[in-house]
């Protein structure tokens, strides 16, 4: 049985860092005018839990007392504005994606599914992929193992002979509650997390992933 790979999206397959950060700072300036940006790299330790706690934590840290749910939306039609200004696929990650042509392929990410399914057309890779899915698609984000397990049995595969390929702690804890292999690797958000997470294998560069099937 082929291998069913299933990828998280931003720091795995995508850096969409930036276009997070800009979002994030625009949509504080629209309900908080005059406050200071917050760094990229704060922000960049915000994502990976789904876009309600990005704009919670950011409030916080700005010390904006609204609620997350009444700035959400605002977040939403910012980051809507600027999805693909500078997001790319990693360096090498075209390359990796073809040297597991043959495989099924699938994404399962934090992120809005509808947002995810445009960020990887507007990429040109959608078509690698047999699903694509995001907050919105499943019953409850990562950790919840329920979207996992339910491509697991859509795409014919079995716990046994699919990995989850990830960049974070929630990526690791989402495998090991399916009882999937993870594979975490090393060049997104959240190293150092994902290594605690003392994944079956950690993956340094994008061209290891051909090592997994």
């Amino acid at each position: 049985m082929a291998a069913l790979l299933v990828f998280d999206l931003d720091g795995t397959l995508v850096d969409s860092a930036r276009d997070l950060a800009s979002a994030t700072n625009a949509a504080l300036a629209r309900v908080a005018p005059g406050h200071a940006a917050i760094p990229l790299d704060v922000v960049r330790s915000f994502v990976g839990e789904g876009a309600r706690l990005l704009v919670e934590r950011s409030l916080r840290h700005a010390g904006i007392e609204r609620s997350p749910d009444d700035v959400l939306p605002v977040f939403f039609e910012c980051y809507g504005e600027r999805l693909l200004d500078t997001t790319a696929l990693f360096p090498g990650m075209a390359e990796a994606l073809d040297a597991v042509r043959g495989h099924p392929l699938a994404v399962l990410t934090n992120k809005p599914g509808p947002f995810s399914r445009r960020i990887l057309e507007g990429l040109g890779v959608d078509g690698r992929f047999e699903r694509i899915w995001g907050a919105g698609d499943v019953p409850a984000r990562k950790p919840d193992p329920g979207g996992l397990l339910r491509l697991v049995d859509e795409l014919g595969s079995t716990p046994g002979t699919t990995w989850m390929i990830g960049d974070s702690a929630v990526d690791a804890r989402t495998a090991r509650a399916a009882g999937v292999r993870m594979a975490g690797v090393t060049w997104g958000l959240d190293p150092d997390g994902v290594r605690r997470e003392d994944p079956d294998r950690i993956v340094d560069a994008p061209a290891g992933l051909a090592e997994l099937v």
